[in-house]
C-alpha cells in the first residue's frame, strides 16, 4: 500500500475526540437528539471506542471517538487508530484531538491501513483521514511508507523472499532514489566475506552481500541488517515450532531497509550505506557443521558450536566491512536471540551501546516516534564466555545465560567501534494490536530516525 492522506478540500465528516473524564461536560454541549443517541448506546469514550452519529436519511454524520483516561493511554499505543476498522470509507478529519497526540495519531492511523495484500485482496476499503493540523505530513507518510515496506518484506513468504528476491527488493530501493549498489556474490564473497559463504551454501539459494550508497555530504551512518531469508537451523536443525516464523529471520534486513526509505524519502543531509548479507541457513551436504572452525574477514576466527547461531556469523562479516570505513554511526538490526524475547517480550526493542549520549537520543527518538526501545549491557565481564580456547571466538557459548548480551558482545568484536549501535529485535507482532496488526513490524527504525540530529549533529 501507498499510505497518503485525504486531500484537504475534499468534504469530510468530523471525527470528535472525547476524554472519559471529560464525557458529560462533552454531552451537555451537544445537541439533545446527538447526546441522547450516545448516552443510549453506552458511550463511556474508552480509549478507541467509537460510536458513529446519525444523519438525515439515515446518513452517517460523524462520529465520537474515546480518548480514555491517562491511564489507559498509557498502556497503549495509537489508540485512536482502532477508528480505522471501525468507520466506513471515505474522508475523515479530526476535531478536539489534543496537540500532542496529533503525529502519534496521523501515524498510527496510516500504520492501520497496512494490509499485506500480495495474495489475498484487502476485504475492504479503509477511511481516509486529513493531515491534522500541526503535523509534518512529509515525515509522517515517510515513515509510514518505510514501515510498509519493512512490514511487506518480512511477510512475505520465504519462498517469494529468497536472497536472490531480496536482492531484487534491495536494489529497487536504491534505484527509486538514486542510490549507487553493489552486489558481492560468488568467489569474491568466498574469498572476502568466508563466513556469510559459510552460513550460505548449504542451500541451493546462492548466498550473497548487498551495499547502498546514498548522499554526498554530511555525517556518515551505516546501517548492517541481518538477511537470513529463511533459518532451518542449519544441521542442527529446528523444530517444526522453530521454523514457523522463520520467514521473519531477514527482520533486520527489512528494518534497514525501511528506516533507509525514511531518511532517503525526507533528504536527510548523510552519508547513508545499508549493507545486507542474504543468505538462506539449509541443511545439505555443502552446509557447515557444528566444530567448524570458520575464518572472518576480521582475520577472527570462530568455532561453531551450534549452526542455528548463524545470524551473528553473517552480521560478523558485514559489520567488519562496514567499520573499515569508519564511518560517524554504525548500527545493526537483527532477529537476532531468543533471549531477547524472554526478558522484554515482542513489544520492545532492545538495544545495546557503549555511548551514553546516544542512549539519551534514542530514548527521546523512541517517545517521539512511539516507538518503544530498551536498552542492554554490553557487559563486558562476559567477554570470556564467547572464547572458546581453540578459536578466538565461539558462536554459541553454553553459559547458559545473557544469550542476547553474549550475542551482542560478538558482535562488537567485528565492529570494534565506539559508536555501534546494535538491535536484537523481534519482527513481529503476534497478535493484533492498534496499527500493528499481527504479522512482520518494523522496531527500532523510528526511534533511530528521530534521534539521528542528535547522534550526528544535523
Amino acid at each position: 500500500m501507498t499510505p497518503n492522506f485525504a486531500d484537504q478540500a475534499q468534504p469530510s465528516r468530523p471525527l470528535h475526540v472525547v476524554a472519559a473524564d471529560n464525557l458529560d461536560a462533552w454531552l451537555a454541549a451537544q445537541p439533545p437528539e446527538i447526546a441522547t443517541w450516545l448516552r443510549d448506546g453506552g458511550f463511556r469514550a474508552a480509549l478507541g471506542e467509537v460510536m458513529l452519529l446519525p444523519g438525515g436519511s439515515g446518513s452517517v454524520a460523524g462520529a465520537a471517538i474515546g480518548l480514555g483516561t491517562p491511564a489507559s493511554r498509557a498502556r497503549q499505543r495509537f489508540g485512536l487508530a482502532r477508528a480505522v476498522s471501525s468507520l466506513p470509507a471515505g474522508a475523515w478529519h479530526f476535531e478536539g484531538l489534543p496537540a500532542d497526540m496529533a503525529t502519534e495519531t496521523a501515524l498510527g492511523w496510516q500504520l492501520a491501513q497496512y494490509r499485506f495484500d500480495r495474495y489475498r485482496p484487502a476485504d475492504r476499503t479503509a477511511p481516509q483521514l486529513k493531515c491534522p493540523e500541526g503535523v509534518d505530513e512529509a515525515l509522517v507518510l515517510a515513515m509510514a511508507e518505510g514501515e510498509c515496506l519493512t512490514r511487506d518484506l518480512i511477510n512475505t513468504p520465504a519462498a517469494d523472499m529468497g536472497p536472490a528476491e531480496l536482492e531484487a527488493a534491495f536494489l529497487a530501493l536504491a534505484d527509486r532514489f538514486g542510490a549507487a549498489t553493489q552486489v558481492v556474490q560468488g568467489p569474491d564473497l568466498e574469498e572476502g566475506f568466508p563466513m556469510i559463504h559459510a552460513v550460505g551454501k548449504g542451500s541451493d539459494r546462492a548466498p550473497r552481500l548487498l551495499s547502498l550508497r546514498w548522499g554526498q555530504t554530511g555525517p556518515s551512518l551505516t546501517l548492517v541488517g541481518k538477511g537470513v531469508c529463511f533459518d532451518t537451523g542449519g544441521l542442527n536443525l529446528k523444530p517444526s515450532s522453530g521454523m514457523q516464523l522463520m520467514k521473519k529471520d531477514m527482520g533486520g534486513a527489512a528494518t534497514v531497509m525501511g528506516l533507509a526509505l525514511m531518511i532517503m524519502r525526507l533528504g536527510l543531509p548523510i552519508r547513508l550505506r545499508v549493507i545486507v548479507p542474504a543468505v538462506e541457513n539449509s541443511v545439505s551436504g555443502r552446509a557447515m557443521r557444528p566444530k567448524d572452525i570458520l575464518r572472518s574477514r576480521k582475520g577472527l576466527t570462530v568455532e561453531v558450536n551450534d549452526t542455528d547461531a548463524e545470524g551473528r556469523l553473517v552480521l560478523g562479516d558485514a559489520l567488519a566491512w562496514a567499520a573499515e570505513e569508519n564511518p560517524e554511526l554504525l548500527v545493526s538490526m537483527a532477529t537476532l536471540t531468543g533471549a531477547a524475547r524472554v526478558a522484554v517480550g515482542p513489544d520492545l526493542a532492545p538495544y545495546f551501546t557503549d555511548d551514553d549520549s546516544m542512549a539519551r537520543a534514542l530514548e527521546a527518538g523512541a517517545r517521539a516516534g512511539a516507538d518503544p526501545v530498551w536498552r542492554l549491557p554490553f557487559h563486558t565481564p562476559y567477554e570470556s564466555v564467547i572464547e572458546p580456547g581453540i578459536a578466538d571466538l565461539d558462536n554459541a557459548p553454553g553459559f547458559g545465560f545473557a544469550g542476547s548480551i553474549t550475542a551482542a558482545l560478538f558482535l562488537r568484536r567485528f565492529a570494534d567501534h565506539p559508536r555501534y549501535m546494535h538491535f536484537d529485535i523481534y519482527g513481529h507482532t503476534p497478535t493484533d494490536a492498534p496499527a500493528r496488526p499481527k504479522g512482520g513490524v518494523g522496531q527500532g527504525a523510528r526511534a533511530l530516525l528521530f534521534a539521528l540530529p542528535d547522534m550526528l549533529g544535523l
